[in-house]
């Protein structure tokens, strides 16, 4: 396969990025925004219906509620107060469930369940959409018409301590406030002692009417080790013994006749079964809500929670208040809050829910009017009118009641309707962006043709027909959801494919049509006396017999490899609850056998990368590995020989640290040499070793990021890299294109290999604080996102390595990195078109957008990879 020059490759990239940053500007949908006025207000509501003459009253029904704290415990997953397990983790909560003046439900957040998005949803009553996944990361202020700016115009008092998130969305409106770090997950004591030590103060005094508490360290626990750790119950009985002091406090302030106090508690989502959240699963979107105030009944028993959305609080708490309702809130009353009012004001607060429901539906469909639930709001008002109309004549009969729950039934059932309609309208897309889009990531691999005469020999076709295999499986949302299904077949054929070709090779060509291999013109690795060895060299592997056994063997053993990585980590969404190899590593009881993992893992990874490194790398490398495993004995995943007990755990901040100066030598050191090869002479070897040992650098940080039980995912990956390179790809002769797809493919297998999916639940954040102090943006996201594609980077560095040490290195690297682009333009061209097609469907835009997001970045990653490449080679063609 000739491709034609690198630098048409170098055009295609920049066409492809700029095509995708066009169509995501435009399929990331606005929010749905009501556009009759920028705030709700009191002189806005309407006038109760009434059928007459005479004029009704347009204020909204007094307060339910004096006080209101709202108890906000992030990540707090529904079974932790709900579950088997309520009992002995929240036992005074679980008891006011069970026995208590409470109302208990199950709020589902919709996706995506990150902190941000979930306040706005609480605060507004409105969907939020991914874009605000990225603005998590620095939360402007929200312009927005919700509950807190409400709250602030009607006079009313707000005290906030917790998550500064908050305080970034709400600036100016709280009277008192004081704001925590959310992204420092390695920290879940002091985070949630700064909020608790205002308590005593702020519960003694009279001068709030809102009190909003946000505790972070549940959450944080869950990123650092999962929903099953030994610290979840701990903290669950904490923040119950604080919930316990709120409520005493709150009943000894409780005045005769006075109206009754109101204490939420909530979690803004859920958390995964490996502690993370971001998707659509159920633990990650059920989230508990309890409500509890003398004004309701007391419970008899436990009762299964009926389930409502999570936006459905921001009403129900604004009536409760006696505020109007956020003009973009798609929440419906939860009715069971104001069963003890009289009939009349539950039907007020009713209608008062619909009239806004019904005006945010008329500005977001031009068909409003056909809507099923706008027809029946239109029937339940008037029949409202009908039956005031009546209440107002003195009417008393047994007939007005039943006419009144009636009403009350055609509210609830327009209200349902109206809401689910509004949701399923996520927002307005820009499809002019989308379109232009679509054109320009489609022109990139339409322009990059190729000359010369196709000759496909079988794996060719494999190679192609996979590539094209996999793009058409995108078209459907369970083929998005298992994904790594795909690659693990794809990955698994193309080993058997090239033991064929390897069998080909040594057992039906004559002997001689292979005796001119020995003097191939590769410099990567050679046994000549080059300064760069064989990796394998000092095994005495010289002799063709041993070659072509172990040349034999490799495809094998990257099968065996392969099923082990499988058994690690299970992913994708059917299957992820399931046990997997690194739960049983990371219990407790098997901390010696991780450790001895990743004792053996880290000295194979030594092994595997030293010998191409200078001696000065080779001792950073060394240093920088044992200072790995010392950063994951101080946080207290593996121990010491030596150590008989668990050990005091720490944030390991010294030890990760260390790693990191030993990071920064080897990558100094070879870049000086690539710069060297570069400027001052055209040195192939040396050019050869300094990608090497930047390579290496790279290994050596991904291997601080990897959790320790995912060690044994970077061991195979170097394992599997060395075998195909020096027994696979050079006896065989593989072109430039045929190498890079098969690195392609093995990059997106091990990105599934990680543990990763198409979830952005499975991101794992807690590495962005790996050797930190404090949360720093830059430094966090780009860890993060190091660890989250280190299996596809680490690919697609090898993939330079070894096709720069050809000696047509230049003409190598700009025919793989414009196919690498190529691969990357087809199934990004392709689900640009998928998600056109379906931006309507709630669900399947809820499973799509998490991968469009992972396809953007992994596109714009591997462009900015292509285009270092190709221009350095370009800049020494002459």
């Amino acid at each position: 396969m000739r491709i034609r020059s690198s630098v048409f490759a170098c055009f295609c990239l920049i066409l492809e990025v700029l095509g995708i940053a066009l169509f995501l500007r435009g399929f990331f949908p606005v929010p749905i925004k009501s556009s009759f006025s920028s705030k709700s207000k009191l002189s806005d509501v309407p006038p109760e219906p009434f059928t007459g003459r005479s004029l009704n009253s347009s204020k909204v029904p007094d307060a339910l509620f004096k006080r209101v704290v709202i108890v906000l415990i992030d990540a707090l997953r529904e079974d932790f107060v709900f579950g088997p397990n309520g009992r002995k983790y929240m036992p005074y909560i679980r008891h006011l469930v069970e026995r208590g003046s409470t109302h208990s439900f199950v709020a589902k957040a919709r996706p995506p369940t990150v902190t941000m998005p979930r306040i706005k949803a609480l605060t507004t009553g409105s969907i939020p959409g991914f874009i605000d996944v990225v603005m998590n990361l620095n939360s402007p202020a929200l312009l927005e018409d919700n509950l807190i700016w409400q709250a602030k115009a009607a006079g009313k008092r707000m005290v906030f301590y917790g998550d500064d998130t908050w305080v970034k969305l709400f600036p100016k409106h709280f009277m008192e406030y004081d704001g925590t770090t959310s992204f420092f997950v390695s920290d879940y004591t002091v985070v949630d002692n700064n909020v608790t030590r205002h308590l005593d103060s702020t519960l003694k005094r009279d001068d709030w009417d809102i009190l909003i508490l946000h505790y972070l360290g549940l959450d944080h626990i869950g990123h650092i080790s999962g929903p099953h750790s030994s610290l979840i119950q701990p903290k669950l009985m904490e923040m119950d013994d604080i919930l316990k002091k709120i409520h005493g406090s709150l009943i000894l302030k409780e005045a005769e006749g006075a109206l009754p106090y109101l204490l939420v508690l909530c979690g803004d989502h859920g958390m995964s079964e490996t502690g993370s959240h971001g998707g659509s699963s159920e633990h990650e979107v059920n989230t508990p809500l309890v409500l509890i105030s003398p004004a309701f009944k007391k419970k008899v028993g436990m009762e299964k929670p009926s389930t409502v959305e999570q936006v459905d609080l921001t009403p129900t708490l604004a009536l409760g208040l006696g505020l109007p309702i956020s003009q973009n809130s798609v929440g419906r009353l939860i009715q069971p809050v104001v069963d003890e009012a009289s009939l009349r004001d539950q039907l007020r607060f009713l209608h008062l829910n619909g009239h806004q429901l019904s005006y945010l539906l008329k500005d977001s469909m031009p068909a409003y009017e056909k809507e099923e639930g706008y027809e029946q709001f239109r029937v339940a008002e008037k029949s409202h009118g009908n039956w005031v109309k009546l209440v107002v004549e003195g009417n008393t009969s047994e007939v007005l009641t039943n006419m009144g729950k009636k009403v009350f039934k055609q509210y609830l059932e327009a209200l349902r309707a109206m809401s689910e309609a509004l949701s399923k309208q996520l927002g307005k897309y820009d499809i002019y962006s989308m379109v232009v889009g679509m054109v320009l990531v489609f022109q990139s691999p339409s322009h990059g043709g190729v000359s010369g005469g196709w000759s496909l020999s079988e794996l060719d076709i494999l190679l192609l027909a996979g590539t094209a295999g996999h793009t058409l499986s995108l078209s459907a949302s369970s083929f998005v959801e298992e994904e790594h299904q795909v690659w693990y077949f794809l990955l698994n054929t193309l080993c058997l494919v090239v033991f064929q070709d390897v069998c080909r090779k040594y057992f039906q060509e004559r002997r001689a049509n292979f005796g001119s291999l020995e003097d191939e013109d590769y410099l990567l690795p050679s046994n000549e006396g080059d300064a760069v060895a064989s990796p394998l060299a000092d095994l005495g592997v010289t002799d063709a017999g041993s070659e072509k056994w172990l040349a034999l063997a490799t495809p094998p053993l990257t099968l065996a490899c392969c099923r082990l990585l499988r058994s690690l980590n299970q992913t994708g969404v059917q299957w992820a609850h399931l046990p997997d190899l690194g739960h049983w590593l990371n219990s407790f009881e098997h901390k010696m056998v991780l450790s001895l993992f990743a004792a053996l893992s880290l000295a194979l990874i030594y092994f595997l990368v030293q010998r191409r490194c200078s001696w000065v790398s080779k001792i950073a490398l060394a240093l920088g590995l044992l200072g790995v495993y010392s950063y994951r004995a101080a946080v207290g995943n593996v121990v010491f020989p030596w150590q008989h007990g668990g050990g005091n755990m720490s944030k390991g901040t010294v030890e990760a640290r260390f790693v990191y100066v030993f990071v920064l030598g080897i990558l100094f050191t070879g870049s000086k040499d690539l710069l060297r090869s570069q400027v001052i002479t055209a040195d192939a070897r040396l050019k050869s070793r300094g990608l090497w040992e930047i390579y290496s650098g790279v290994v050596l940080l991904v291997a601080l990021l990897f959790r320790a039980h995912n060690l044994p995912v970077l061991c195979c990956c170097l394992l599997v890299q060395t075998l195909m390179a020096q027994f696979i790809w050079k006896k065989l002769h593989y072109d430039a294109a045929q190498t890079t797809i098969m690195h392609y493919w093995f990059g997106q297998a091990f990105f599934y290999f990680q543990g990763n999916s198409n979830s952005i639940a499975t991101v794992d954040i807690s590495v962005g604080f790996v050797g930190l102090e404090s949360y720093v943006e830059a430094p966090a996201f780009f860890l993060t996102a190091l660890s989250t594609y280190a299996g596809p980077l680490l690919w697609a560095a090898h993939l330079v390595c070894y096709l720069s040490s050809e000696k047509r290195s230049s003409v190598a690297v700009g025919h793989g990195c414009y196919c690498l682009a190529l691969l990357r333009s087809v199934p990004a061209a392709a689900y640009v078109v998928l998600v056109t097609a379906l931006r309507y469907h709630l669900f399947i835009w809820s499973v799509f957008s998490p991968k469009l997001l992972y396809e953007s970045m992994h596109t714009l990653l591997t462009a900015a990879i292509c285009l270092f490449f190709t221009t350095m080679e370009q800049s020494r063609m002459p």
